[in-house]
Formats: C-alpha cells, sequence, structure tokens
C-alpha cells in the first residue's frame, strides 16, 4: 500500500497493482474421486471459495468514494486481501465545507457488530464443511478398501480356475503321452507273435496291414488361453472317463454375476389397470391375456381359492369377474346376443316414407274354395297342380287392379298346417276368410279367426260357392256371430262379399274391399333403406341350390345383398317374381324368391340385409351355436334331478318309431312333424330322426340303417346310388304326396308297436260238492255247475267266502271216468287244479277264457 498526499492534507490510502497469476484469489482447490460403474473412478478437481470479513478496528479496502456512505442494513462481506505495507491512522472527517478531496466514512457500531456476527457465522460453517469432508473421505476410503477386496477375491478364484485348468490340461497331456509310448510296444509284441507262428509252420507272414490297439483317443490338447478357456468343454470321453465333473465357464459365471446385478438395480413395474372385456364364458387363458397377465398367476389364484383350474379351462363371466377386480383390473360385460343388435327395427325416415301394396292372406278350411278363387284372380291354375287337389304349400302371388298392386298369400286349410296359417296371418295386413256358402263355418274357419285376431289384422269375409243350389249365405254370417265375427249386414264392421270362383262373380267387388281396406290403413314403407322381411317358404332345389321365398316388408331387395335369414346367409344371385321373371330389384310388400343362400331357412324365419360378410358370418354361427345348444339340452334335459329320473323310470316302457322324412318345402316338413307329434300317446310315440328339405340321399338311408328307421318321402324321390343303398340295407323307402295319406299309414304302422289288450270272458261257475282224496291223483272235487259251462284248459279261479283264493289253470275234467272238453250248467263232473290242492267243500269254482286283443291309436 502507498500513502497519497492531498492539497488539503489528507492521507489516500491506495492499493499497489497485484502480480498476474492464473490462481483466482480467494480460492482453494482441492480433488474428489467420482466412482462409476464396473469400478472405473476419476478424479475431479474442485475449487473452494473463502468468504473473509474485516474485524473491527481494521481498515477495510474499498472502493474510492467522494462521499460518506450511508450505514447499511446488513454487511457485506468484503473480498480477500494479500498482505500489504503497514496502514495509516484513519483522521477524523472533515467538515461538510471542507470536502473537496477524496476522504473515507467511519464504519458505524451497528455495521462492525454484524460483521463480526457475520464472521461468527462463517466459523462454523467451515468446521461443519471440514467434518463432512473428512466424513466424505472416510466413506469414499471404505468404499475404495472393499472394492479392493473384491478384485482381490476375483483374481484369486480366477487363478484357481486357471491352475486347475492348466493341472487338468497336464494330466491329459501324460495320458496321451503314455499311451503314445505304449502303442509301438503293443504294436511290436503282436507283430513278433504272428512271425513266430508263421516260422512255425513253415510258411511266409502275411502282410495284412498294420494292427492298430483299440485305446479310447483323447481330447485334443490345449493351446494357449483359448484352450484353456475351453479345457472344461464337456466331450464324450470326459463324460466317459469320471475323471472329472464339468464345472462353470468363466463366461457362465460372469453371466449370472451380471444378472444378479441386474436383479438389484431392477425397479418393480407400476401396476396398469385395463379394462377387460369379458363375454360370457372365457378360458383362463384368454382372460390372463386379456388382462396383460401371466396364465400361471391366474391358476395361483384359484389354487388359493380351492380350485385345481388349467389354463384351458372354461369360466363363466362372474367368475372371470371377480378374478379381474383381484388383479386390479375394470369389467366390461358383453353377451353373445349383442351380434344381433341392429339387425331388425331400423328407423325409418318420415320423409321417405311411399304407399306400398297390401298383403292379404288367404285362409280358411280345407276345400272351401281358397286356391281356386285366387286362381280365379289370377287367371292361373295352381289348384289343378296341387296333389289330391288340397293346398300343401304357401304360394305368394302379386296382381294388379286399377293400376294398384295387391300381394296374395294362400295358406292350406288342411288341420295339419296350422302353423302355416299362423305365420301367414303374422305376416299379412288383411286376412282374407272364405267361407263355402254350402259347408258354413268349421274347425279351420274358426283357427283361421283366432290366427287373424291374434296377428290383429283387419278380416274381409269372402262367402263362396254362392252358385250351388244348396247355398246359405245368410247361415253363414248368422255363425260367425258366434265366433265375434260381425259383418255390415249384420251390424258390425266387419266387410263381406259373395263371390263364385267357378263363375267368377263379383271378384271386382272382393278386390274393391281390399283396397278400400287397406287404404283405411295407409300402408306405408321406406324403399330406400335395407331390406327385411319374413321367409314364406324355402326349398332345396336340384338346379338351382336352396330357394326361399321371401316377402319383402320394408326397404328394397337388390341382387348382390348380403342377406342373413335365420341361422343361414348368402349373397342374393337372383329374385325370380311369381310369374318366374328375373328381377334386379325387389321394393316393398313384395314376394320373390331368391337365390343364393348358403342353406335352407325355416320357414317362417325374418331376414335381413346385411353390409359385409364377416358380420354375417358371426351372426349366423352364433344362432347356430345356439340350436345346437338348445338340440343337446333337449336331449340331455332327462337327466339329473330326482323327478327327471322318476320321470324316466315312467317311461322306460315307451316304444319309439323313428322316421327320416325328407320333403320338397320347410313348410310341408314342420306340418308333417307336428301331425306325427300328436299321434303319440304314453305307450307308443313317433321319432323323427332326421328331417330336411330336398331328395333322399344315400348318407339318408345311412342315417335310417343306423338308426332302424324308415325313410319317407314327401314329394320328393330318391336317387339312384340312395335306391341302391337302400335295397342292400333293406331299409324301406315309402312316398307321399297328399300329407293326410303320410299320417294315416303312420298311425297304422305306430298301432302295431301297441302290446295288445287283454280282455277275459266270463264263462261259467261251479260248486265243489265233495272232495275226494284219490291215490297217484291227488285231492278231486265233485262239483256241479251252477252257471254257463266250465272248459278244459280255460282260466279258473278258486273262491272261498266271496275271496279268490287261487288261481290258475285245471289239471282234469271228468265227467264219470271219462276226460270231456266242457261241461255244461245243470251236470256234475270232476275237477283237480293244477299244483294245488288246498280246496274244500262248499268253494265255488269260476271258469273264464282270456283274449289278446289288438289295439290302434
Amino acid at each position: 500500500m502507498s500513502d497519497i498526499k492531498s492539497s488539503d492534507d489528507k492521507t489516500l490510502s491506495v492499493s499497489t497493482k497485484k502480480t498476474l497469476t492464473l490462481k483466482r484469489p480467494g480460492m482453494e482447490q482441492g480433488t474428489v474421486r467420482q466412482n462409476f460403474s464396473h469400478g472405473r473412478t476419476k478424479s475431479v478437481v474442485v475449487e473452494t471459495k473463502k468468504r473473509k470479513f474485516s474485524m473491527p478496528g481494521e481498515r477495510a479496502e474499498q472502493p474510492v468514494a467522494l462521499k460518506p456512505r450511508a450505514p447499511q442494513p446488513a454487511p457485506q462481506p468484503a473480498p480477500p486481501a494479500r498482505p500489504a505495507a503497514p496502514e495509516q491512522p484513519v483522521r477524523p472527517t472533515a467538515a461538510p465545507s471542507e470536502r473537496s478531496g477524496v476522504v473515507l466514512n467511519e464504519l458505524s457500531r451497528d455495521e462492525m457488530e454484524a460483521r463480526r456476527r457475520a464472521l461468527e457465522d462463517s466459523k462454523v460453517r467451515e468446521v461443519d464443511e471440514r467434518r463432512r469432508a473428512q466424513d466424505d473421505a472416510k466413506r469414499r476410503s471404505e468404499e475404495e478398501e472393499r472394492r479392493r477386496q473384491e478384485r482381490e477375491e476375483s483374481a484369486r478364484r480366477q487363478a484357481e480356475e486357471e491352475a486347475r485348468l492348466k493341472a487338468e490340461a497336464e494330466a491329459r497331456r501324460r495320458a496321451e503321452e503314455e499311451a503314445r509310448r505304449r502303442a509301438p510296444t503293443d504294436a511290436a509284441g503282436v507283430a513278433e507273435e504272428i512271425e513266430e507262428e508263421t516260422r512255425s509252420r513253415g510258411g511266409a507272414a502275411v502282410r495284412r496291414g498294420p494292427v492298430k490297439p483299440e485305446i479310447a483317443r483323447p481330447a485334443r490338447p490345449t493351446k494357449g488361453e483359448e484352450d484353456r478357456r475351453r479345457g472344461g468343454k464337456l466331450t464324450l470321453n470326459a463324460a466317459l472317463s469320471d475323471e472329472d465333473a464339468r464345472s462353470r465357464s468363466l463366461s457362465s459365471m460372469r453371466r449370472r454375476q451380471e444378472k444378479f446385478k441386474r436383479a438389484l438395480h431392477q425397479e418393480p413395474r407400476e401396476k396398469i389397470s385395463r379394462e377387460v372385456v369379458l363375454p360370457e364364458t372365457i378360458t383362463i387363458q384368454e382372460l390372463a391375456s386379456r388382462m396383460a397377465e401371466r396364465a400361471v398367476d391366474v391358476v395361483k389364484f384359484f389354487m388359493k381359492q380351492g380350485q385345481i383350474m388349467k389354463p384351458g379351462d372354461v369360466i363363466d363371466a362372474d367368475t372371470a369377474e371377480l378374478v379381474a377386480n383381484e388383479f386390479g383390473h375394470t369389467v366390461k360385460r358383453v353377451m353373445e346376443s349383442d351380434v344381433e343388435e341392429g339387425l331388425f327395427n331400423v328407423q325409418d325416415d318420415p320423409e321417405l316414407l311411399e304407399p306400398r301394396p297390401p298383403v292379404v292372406t288367404i285362409m280358411g278350411h280345407v276345400d272351401h274354395g281358397k286356391t281356386s278363387l285366387l286362381d280365379a284372380i289370377r287367371d292361373a291354375h295352381v289348384q289343378v297342380g296341387e296333389a289330391g287337389g288340397i293346398t300343401q304349400h304357401i304360394g305368394a302371388y302379386q296382381v294388379e287392379k286399377n293400376g294398384q298392386k295387391i300381394t296374395f298369400i294362400d295358406t292350406p286349410g288342411h288341420a295339419a298346417f296350422t302353423a302355416m296359417r299362423a305365420r301367414g296371418a303374422q305376416a299379412t295386413d288383411i286376412a282374407v276368410l272364405v267361407v263355402a256358402a254350402d259347408d258354413s263355418v268349421m274347425p279351420q274357419t274358426i283357427e283361421s279367426i283366432n290366427h287373424a285376431k291374434a296377428a290383429g289384422v283387419p278380416i274381409i269375409v269372402a262367402i263362396n260357392k254362392i252358385d250351388k243350389p244348396e247355398a246359405d249365405p245368410q247361415k253363414v254370417r248368422t255363425q260367425l256371430l258366434q265366433h265375434e265375427v260381425f259383418v255390415e249386414s249384420m251390424g258390425g264392421e266387419v266387410l263381406d262379399v259373395e263371390v263364385s270362383a267357378v263363375k267368377r262373380t263379383n271378384l271386382d267387388k272382393l278386390l274393391e274391399a281390399i283396397l278400400l281396406q287397406a287404404e283405411l290403413l295407409d300402408l306405408k314403407a321406406d324403399p330406400e333403406r335395407t331390406a327385411e322381411g319374413v321367409v314364406i317358404e324355402a326349398k332345396l332345389d336340384k338346379g338351382r341350390g336352396p330357394v326361399a321365398t321371401m316377402l319383402v316388408q320394408t326397404g328394397t331387395l337388390l341382387t348382390g345383398d348380403i342377406v342373413v335369414a335365420g341361422s343361414e346367409w348368402g349373397r342374393v344371385r337372383a329374385l325370380i317374381n311369381d310369374r318366374g321373371e328375373h328381377l334386379d330389384e325387389a321394393p316393398p310388400s313384395t314376394p320373390v324368391e331368391v337365390l343364393g343362400l348358403q342353406g335352407t331357412p325355416q320357414a317362417g324365419d325374418r331376414f335381413a340385409v346385411i353390409t359385409n360378410e364377416g358380420r354375417a358370418r358371426e351372426i349366423t354361427e352364433y344362432r347356430q351355436r345356439v340350436a345346437r345348444e338348445k338340440a343337446v339340452a333337449r336331449q340331455s334335459g332327462q337327466r339329473g334331478s330326482l323327478e327327471q329320473m322318476m320321470s324316466q323310470l315312467q317311461t322306460a316302457g315307451l316304444k319309439e318309431f323313428p322316421l327320416v322324412i325328407k320333403g320338397d318345402v320347410q313348410g310341408s316338413i314342420e306340418a308333417i312333424v307336428t301331425a306325427l307329434d300328436k299321434l303319440g300317446t304314453d305307450e307308443v310315440r313317433a321319432r323323427i330322426v332326421h328331417s330336411g328339405a330336398g331328395a333322399i340321399t344315400e348318407s339318408d338311408v345311412s342315417l335310417a340303417e343306423t338308426s332302424g328307421a324308415a325313410i319317407i318321402g314327401f314329394n320328393v324321390r330318391a336317387n339312384k346310388q340312395a335306391r341302391e343303398a337302400a335295397e342292400q340295407a333293406g331299409i324301406e323307402i315309402r312316398y307321399y304326396n297328399i300329407i293326410y295319406n303320410l299320417v294315416d299309414d303312420v298311425k297304422a304302422a305306430m298301432s302295431g308297436l301297441l302290446s295288445p289288450e287283454r280282455r277275459e270272458t266270463f264263462l261259467g261257475n261251479a260248486e265243489i260238492l265233495e272232495v275226494f282224496n284219490i291215490t297217484k291223483v291227488g285231492k278231486v272235487a265233485g262239483c256241479r255247475v251252477t252257471e254257463g259251462k266250465v272248459e278244459r284248459g280255460a282260466g279258473v279261479r278258486l273262491i272261498r267266502d266271496n275271496v279268490v283264493i287261487h288261481e290258475g289253470t285245471l289239471k282234469t275234467l271228468k265227467r264219470f271216468k271219462d276226460e270231456v272238453a266242457e261241461v255244461p250248467a245243470g251236470q256234475e263232473c270232476g275237477m283237480a287244479f293244477q299244483n294245488y290242492e288246498d280246496i274244500r267243500q262248499g268253494d265255488v269254482i269260476e271258469c273264464y277264457r282270456v283274449e289278446m286283443v289288438s289295439r290302434t291309436l
């Protein structure tokens, strides 16, 4: 430091220039060793900056100021200064008038106190930092010592392993040298023996090639470090020699250590909660996959609950939900039937609704002229082509009247076709009830009325056959009143028209009544949406495959649409109307034949158009699975409970008449099966082994042969292969084209399975007058026939005090000493019982005859 005199005789202390250096002032350097994985370390230079505070009374080196400083609220630490010249005492501060030069301000007492406290705090912090540094150094030294010991231990183990491998290699080398040393000696000995033997024989030695001793070839000797590393490799010789066991290689030990380290540093993964979609049934393996869990963990969970399960076992949705909740997941339940959602009942757009033709069903009793009336309207002759003159199929037709179309559905009137009439009523808008004026109301007429009322459709009464002399239309109207059908002429609201199909009388009035009723109903449909409807009839055509007659109820059915009908689906290949014309589209209320389905649907199934094949296949597979499960449930439904076992015992004597039924259309088969089911009793019933639409094939014959069934063909025939197979197997094939002939024949055949009825006929009574004991014969009763007659060989009963004592047969019947066939009333005779002698005077013998009478259904 140097002093500078000012003009006012004031002294200013100014620092001299310091020496230039790379080391920062007030800094201390230290070395810290950083540790990394795999034993690597690194030394890092750390600089520590210290603060220095001025003591009270010392003169701080502060920047030169022209004004006295005001006291600060908190002291600022002064930078450390290197040693300098002795300081000069500070003179008192000059008066304000004398501040013309540079002056220094005295430190206040408060500031000195604050600096003293800061200095003490800094000393305490330095002590703490020094102690922490010592602790860190001690910890680092301990860590270094531990790692050094680990390295020494690893080096020791490696040295031992190398020494062991070296010893093994030396042992193998010595064994090989010993083997090579013994080989020439053994070969020489063998050669000498051969030479000596040949000399003894007097011949020359024959060289047969080198003699090789049979010794085990040792492994190749090790060379260098690579061979030492492979010394622990298991070879065939080493495995057979049993000299030493195979040890772990260095690589294996290293991998094991690394795996252990990874296990130490591995952190548990965070549990992820998932939404698990659960169907009605699911396997344990699939449930674990959806939860992203291991299947073995799910199996362990079941084992804790006391259940032994396998990953392939199937559990229900409730159990799966409990498991998913236990594993911390949420559950979303779905039903298999959800695949059918949105298939039917699609909402129509009210702005696109357009008028559609009415669908009219012709109903009534058999032979009341339904088909003839429809033929007269259509100018066709359908009734002539039907077997027996009765309709056995549902026919769908479309006619035009005054520019308006009407769709007619003709239903059978026979009693067996109840289901057909019910389907026709459900798929219709208006029901035309045909009643013959000469026959009036009959059973199927009443049934048709009930079907129409159940379907909620209006009825129009067509009184047919008014051209006959015995026709009485008024009687028909009167009888309809008993079944709550009130025609207009009787004060009701039901339209009635008197018609004649033969004379074509009042057909226009009938069509006008139908159009009037349709106008009141205001029938509309949306032709722009996808088509929906009902299958009226279905059959299997030999040339065209499955053919379904469908009624489009709403929407428009187009060629190429994918249709789902019941458990069958397919792409529409062709649309054919009732006149045999091919159509490109079928608007609402149009009956068409559809070609292209995969199989024959059931009559009455609803159909709908699907956008893609995948969903159509999914829906049909679900429906087929449900149908199979229902069939299995029906077959196995009689097992299980005690009540079901008792019912089985009661029906154990039930005889069955197995049948294989093939028909032309699905509706006829349904009617046949229903009619045959009604024939069954508690003793015998018809068992339908198989029923289907189409011709009788060889597989049907094989099925009938296996089940012992008869084959019935309704409007179908068997092909050549099926006929030959049936002849070889002895299977009967019966053909029918009228349903009631079929039912009558099956009824007669089933009657033959009934056990005959036991019928007892009374012959007469005889009173015992005396009992004789005859040697070698036994007791013989002397009797008088009091009523009827007594026949030899007939059944007899011994009655004592009006109680039957014995029932059996007669051993002998004599009149005087001669055997006779019968004894009439009023005569005496001698009788003896077969294997029974407890007879007394006054007993009555009743004689009767037993007859077995065949029964019918």
